[in-house]
């Protein structure tokens, strides 16, 4: 029963430690970012109130995905020291209970703030940014290039929209190449430009296209109008408009689902920077949520402490861990997506690392 209370005391300390972290957090992130350049839009008239809320409202589902892997961090090492300064830890360790079973509430709360990171970064988040997107009436440029590669390796052609709504395809070119490479590179054979396709039924349609013939030697010999002409069909058609419709996305507006098959169809269609990059990022969704129990651990391994120790090392290097784990994504999203690292490796460096500062303080720290 000792035990029982013990742990009741421990969870209900923690949750209220995270629970203001995150709420912080939150707060200092959005003052800043969101709320000012709201705030100013709102007064110039830019935004009504109503649309100001809204943004507000939908901004925090991003926040509340970064600021709960953070929470449980800090609010770790506030409740620790704390038990450590007030002789509390001392206390029970002396009592037999081991340092590890002093934690079990913490690592069951971590698990439900995991589930929770996950749910919000796979559900909410996505419904949130494309929300945003609108109300902001932001429109990430429509530009898709699509390339068509023969079974051996060899590039067939590449398609090049510059513009694109839905079914509506405009400002299209069409670069041919030759079957035959040239010192392994690829020679131009032709080249369409186009108002605009017609996709229907898995089918891509030139209308009244302009066709550049280029001969072998690298020059135009002639210039030719083509009507009705069939670029892509079949399930190459299909995947390329596929592709097409979620190039305007961000990782974070699409579902798992999505961004799954999204990887897929990059795969298959042999897109190979776009692929590692995703994939990236799909493995991260998982891993970020893991990330809360990681540092529920590592928080309270900081936040334990001798009585009299100053805790402002904990601390230091809570925030130093924070300021890596989040400083660092771009830079292994570029890792990845150049091929420098694989995908698996790039998204599992921070997890790693993680577990390698634990097993160090757990060796170094008076448990």
């Amino acid at each position: 029963m000792k035990i029982k209370l013990i742990d009741k005391y421990i969870l209900m300390q923690v949750f209220l430690s995270c629970f203001a972290c995150v709420f912080i957090f939150m707060i200092v992130w959005i003052m800043p970012e969101i709320f000012l350049k709201t705030v100013q839009k709102t007064i110039s008239g830019q935004y009504s109130v109503e649309t100001a809320v809204s943004i507000i409202v939908y901004e925090l589902p991003k926040v509340l995905n970064i600021a709960l892997p953070v929470g449980m961090l800090l609010g770790a090492i506030l409740t620790f020291d704390k038990l450590s300064k007030d002789f509390e830890i001392t206390v029970l360790r002396g009592s037999g209970i081991s340092f590890f079973r002093i934690i079990a509430s913490v690592i069951i709360l971590s698990i439900f703030a995991m589930f929770l990171t996950f749910v919000v970064g796979s559900k909410f988040l996505p419904v949130s940014a494309c929300k945003l997107k609108v109300i902001k009436g932001e429109n990430r440029a429509s530009q898709f290039v699509f390339p068509v590669k023969h079974t051996n390796g060899s590039m067939d052609k590449i398609l090049i929209i510059s513009n694109f709504d839905n079914n509506n395809i405009r400002d299209v070119i069409v670069l041919n190449f030759y079957d035959e490479a040239k010192d392994g590179s690829s020679l131009l054979s032709s080249i369409l430009v186009s108002d605009f396709v017609k996709y229907k039924n898995a089918n891509w349609q030139l209308n009244s296209a302009k066709k550049y013939i280029i001969s072998k030697e690298g020059v135009f010999s002639s210039i030719e109008t083509v009507k009705n002409l069939s670029v892509l069909n079949g399930i190459s058609a299909l995947n390329a408009y596929k592709l097409m419709k979620y190039s305007v996305y961000r990782d974070r507006e699409l579902t798992n689902s999505q961004i799954y098959e999204y990887i897929k169809l990059l795969k298959k269609e042999r897109m190979d920077d776009e692929y590692r990059f995703m994939l990236n990022k799909y493995i991260q969704r998982f891993v970020h949520s893991f990330m809360c129990i990681l540092f529920a651990i590592l928080g309270c391994l900081l936040g334990f402490s001798q009585p009299r120790e100053q805790k402002f090392i904990g601390m230091l290097i809570a925030v130093a861990v924070i300021f890596s784990y989040y400083i660092t994504i771009p830079f292994f999203d570029l890792l990845a997506e150049k091929a420098i690292l694989s995908p698996w490796i790039t998204s599992m460096i921070a997890p790693v690392s993680a577990f390698i500062l634990i097993c160090v303080l757990k060796k170094t720290k008076d448990l």
